[in-house]
């Protein structure tokens, strides 16, 4: 993949919308908590077979996959039986900002840019990220895609955004690591978009994404990010 430098015009760019999960912090807690935690604890409670337990989850989440149900976890918890918040609670630890976010961010701030954060979580996973990391001073309006019942893969939730926040696509920014959500906000007509090279530190992306992917925030404020 061609490794050009990442050109933004700040000049032209005056909102930037930002993802929270895999972009603005690391993908990994979510990561950890469906494909190891949450099985394990579900195994626990209902004396199962691990193996079994883990295909379970995986295939049950496959079938959400994109549907706001998805990133509900009161939807979870009652498919699942369990208190998913408090199931992760028990892993806050792991919630973590990614690299040079929270310098991105006051940056943003002094340059008079909207920061505004834009997530398919719902409200009480957003809480939980918020209460264990150091994002929320440095946003200027959250909004969860729970708010306008449409996931952001749907174009009724970008529509539902510009209404609410009466935001020009052509002089904004998007961040997020979803090649699905992406695709939406291209179909919407947002001008920059920019996907995420590495949304779980654990592990390497499987796939490249067709759009630029960031490596590191700060280099993107200089024009010298890889692309």
């Amino acid at each position: 993949m061609n490794k050009l430098p990442i050109q933004l015009d700040w000049d032209s760019i005056d909102t930037v919308l930002l993802d929270m999960d895999g972009t603005l912090l690391d993908l990994n807690f979510d990561f950890y908590f469906w494909t190891e935690h949450l099985p394990q604890k579900y195994s626990q409670i209902h004396n199962a077979n691990i193996n079994e337990v883990t295909d379970y989850i995986a295939h049950r989440l496959a079938e959400k996959q994109g549907q706001l149900e998805w990133y509900c976890t009161d939807y979870w918890s009652q498919q699942f039986q369990l208190n998913i918040i408090a199931a992760q609670t028990e892993i806050k630890h792991l919630i973590s900002e990614r690299a040079q976010v929270i310098e991105f961010l006051k940056t943003l701030g002094a340059m008079k840019k909207k920061r505004i954060l834009i997530t398919n979580s719902d409200r009480p996973s957003i809480a939980l990220k918020f209460s264990n990391c150091a994002l929320e001073p440095l946003l200027d309006q959250v909004i969860s895609s729970h708010d306008y019942q449409a996931a952001k893969e749907q174009q009724q939730f970008w529509q539902q955004l510009q209404t609410d926040i009466d935001f020009n696509p052509q002089t904004a920014l998007f961040i997020d690591d979803s090649e699905a959500v992406l695709d939406s906000a291209q179909q919407f007509g947002i001008k920059q978009l920019l996907s995420i090279k590495q949304p779980i530190s654990t592990q390497l992306r499987e796939l490249d994404s067709k759009y630029p992917m960031v490596e590191n925030f700060l280099p993107l404020l200089t024009g010298n990010a890889n692309g």
